[in-house]
Order: structure tokens, then C-alpha cells, then sequence
């Protein structure tokens, strides 16, 4: 049987569910396009991100994952150019965004109002795919209430103003509070479903429960998986508690033995997982696109998954505990 995860291959582009759109089993993630030293390490120039960009048009990436948020818009003004200089938005290709507050304001106007700066910095007239984003950092009662930022999505999915609306963020606990809304069409889980931590377990199975499509980010951790030597310490944007770091460690010897390396093998955990119709992973240089295809391609046997299983640090170390949903 093919992998369903090779580059061009059979699969590798499918449905995600809940909308009306055809995504590749890899996205480009958006975050760190833009440049945002304080959470990936490094600056990135505005003629460096927009080539990434470009070097995932003419690549196999068929989805690109971005947030209105992301260095204070940056992310999506580079996507935007990019595309200007392809003249548009490839034919087949998809684009998807997130709403961000303002400050502390979350309200439906705003938003509207993010919405709007998103349409205006990519230069689409339509966004098939808008993320509710980190809505856990905000009182529930306030984004779900009367012109609250659920209502206002809404409202943009069902005036057509915007395709199909998505639920992306953090601690499971919450997401789990706004999927039982039963409102959402996507969920986009990120640092909670990797090598060394399922914390989103529960949510993932309650979003395909509901005929949700689920995407899957941030499957390096914050960068200690994508690293066979050396790398950071920390996971998730925290530090790794010491039965983290014991297991990475162990991982990489693991991948050693089987000859590969731990960056790749983290790569297809993701990839092989059928449940997630695409995996977003963050590049802000053009070389990394075609050496992200490259490491989705590796023949990687069955045997090193299962060993790599019975290295998983306990349920008390991943970012949020397990939960009963």
C-alpha cells in the first residue's frame, strides 16, 4: 500500500472535511514568515519570507496556514506579495487565516475588522478557511455571548462573507468547551499531539465526531524535535520537564539505530496519522520547503513507530493533562 503522505503521490492531496476545500497532506505554516524572533529564535526579512512563500508555490504544498495576529500582520502581508507576484492565488491552492483580538478586544466587531485587514494583506477577496484563534487567553462567557467573536464568524460563514470557520488553539480543556458549541467546521490542534505529548487525544476524536476536518501544527514542539543533536530545551515555548527531555533523548537514539533522524521521524508521526488531513509546519526559508518534502518522503518502517511509542514520557508531563471529555 502506497503512504498516503508522499509528496505527489495517491492521497497526498485530500478533502478537509467540513468545508468545501482540497488541502495537501503538508501545509506552510505562517508563524514564523513574519518574523517573530521572540518565539522561533531569529529574524526574518521581509525578501526571505516572501521567497518561502514562493518556493511553496512551485512546490507539492498546496496549503498555506497563516493568522491575522502573526508580527502584527507581517505574516500575511509577505503571503500577500507573494502571491501578487504569482498573480493571484494559484488555481488549487488554499489559504487559510485567523481572527486575533486587538488588545484585549474580541468582540464581533472586531472580529469583522480582523477579518477585513486579513482579505486586504493576502489580496483575496474571499477567505475559504478563518480560525477562531487562542481563545483561551479570553473569558468564554464574553467571545460566545451577544456579538461576541463566535456569533460574529457566524454570522461571516452564513452571509457567505467567509467560507468555512475553524477552532485553533492551545490547552484541550478549553477547545473542548467552544467544540461543544457545535459550531465550528475545522479544529487545528498544535504542540498537543507529537512524539513525546497526546494531550489531544480527547478533542481530536470529539472534532471527527462532529464531521470536523483537523489539522495538526507545531509537531517539532517548538523546534526540540527537529533536531537529532543539540536544539532547545524547552517545549511548547516552556521548558521540557526532565522526563521530556530523557525521552527525546532516547528518541534520537532510537531513530539513530533505524537510520533516520529524530526531525524526520517527528515529521511523519504527524503525517502517517490519517485522522489529520494536513500537518502545518512553520518554515521562514525558502531551502526549508523542498527539505520538508524530503523528509515526508523517507521510507520509514513501521517497526521504528512502534518503538518510538513505548518511549512517550508519562500523561503528567504533556502540556495539558488528560481529560474526560
Amino acid at each position: 500500500m502506497t503512504a498516503r503522505h508522499v509528496p505527489g503521490g495517491p492521497g497526498w492531496l485530500r478533502p478537509l472535511p467540513g468545508t468545501a476545500l482540497t488541502v495537501s497532506a503538508l501545509a506552510l505554516g505562517g508563524g514564523p514568515l513574519g518574523s517573530m524572533p521572540q518565539l522561533f529564535g531569529q529574524e526574518v526579512s521581509p525578501e526571505r519570507g516572501i521567497d518561502t512563500v514562493r518556493a511553496a508555490l512551485h512546490s507539492d504544498v498546496r496549503f498555506i496556514d497563516t493568522s491575522n495576529g502573526y508580527s502584527d500582520g507581517e505574516s500575511e502581508r509577505r503571503i500577500g506579495a507573494a502571491l501578487t507576484a504569482a498573480g493571484g492565488l494559484p488555481a488549487g491552492y488554499a489559504v487559510a487565516t485567523k481572527v486575533d483580538p486587538d488588545g484585549a478586544d474580541y468582540s464581533g466587531e472586531r472580529v469583522r475588522r480582523s477579518v477585513e485587514e486579513s482579505r486586504s494583506r493576502l489580496g483575496l477577496d474571499h477567505l475559504p478557511l478563518v480560525h477562531l484563534h487562542d481563545p483561551e487567553f479570553h473569558e468564554f462567557d464574553d467571545l460566545t455571548g451577544p456579538d461576541g467573536a463566535v456569533e460574529a464568524l457566524v454570522e461571516l460563514r452564513e452571509s457567505g462573507e467567509v467560507g468555512a470557520i475553524g477552532l485553533a488553539g492551545g490547552r484541550v480543556q478549553e477547545m473542548a468547551r467552544y467544540l461543544a458549541l457545535g459550531v465550528f467546521d475545522v479544529l487545528l490542534v498544535h504542540n498537543r499531539w507529537t512524539l513525546v505529548d497526546r494531550s489531544a487525544g480527547a478533542v481530536v476524536a470529539e472534532a471527527r465526531a462532529q464531521g470536523m476536518g483537523v489539522l495538526n501544527a507545531a509537531v517539532y514542539g517548538g523546534g526540540i524535535l527537529a533536531h537529532q543533536q543539540g536544539g532547545p530545551t524547552t517545549y511548547g515555548y516552556r521548558p521540557a520537564p526532565p522526563q521530556v527531555l530523557d525521552a527525546v533523548d532516547a528518541m534520537r537514539r532510537t531513530c539513530a539505530r533505524h537510520g533516520t533522524d529524530l526531525g524526520t521521524a517527528a515529521l511523519q508521526f504527524s503525517l502517517r496519522d490519517e485522522r489529520f488531513a494536513s500537518t502545518i509546519v512553520g518554515m521562514s526559508r525558502p531551502e526549508r520547503v523542498a527539505q520538508t518534502l524530503a523528509a515526508a518522503a523517507v521510507p520509514l518502517p513501521d517497526d521504528l513507530f512502534e518503538e518510538l511509542e513505548t518511549l512517550v514520557p508519562p500523561a503528567a508531563t504533556w502540556l495539558d493533562a488528560p481529560f474526560d471529555s
